[in-house]
C-alpha cells in the first residue's frame, strides 16, 4: 500500500534531497510555512491547508505540478 502524498511528504522529500532548503519554505523544524511562500496544484490555492492532507489525486499520481512559489511585497 502506498503512502498518502501530503504537503509534508513533499517537503519532507524535497529537503532530504536538498538540505540547503531545510528552513526556508517552512520553519527549520518543520513548523508552519513561511510568510510569503505559497503553494499550488490542480489550480488551487493549498497555502492554507493542514500539511497533512492529502494533496489532489492527480499531484499523488504526478498528472499535475505541485508549485511552491515565493511570493514579493512592498513598496
Amino acid at each position: 500500500m502506498a503512502a498518502t502524498v501530503t504537503q509534508r511528504s513533499v517537503l519532507d522529500a524535497l529537503e532530504a534531497r536538498y538540505p540547503v532548503l531545510r528552513g526556508t519554505i517552512r520553519g527549520h523544524d518543520g513548523g508552519p510555512r513561511r510568510a510569503f511562500v505559497r503553494f499550488f496544484a490542480c489550480e488551487q490555492d493549498l497555502s492554507h491547508g493542514q500539511p497533512g492532507a492529502p494533496l489532489p489525486e492527480a499531484v499523488a499520481t504526478g498528472a499535475e505540478p505541485y508549485l511552491i512559489v515565493g511570493a514579493m511585497a512592498g513598496a
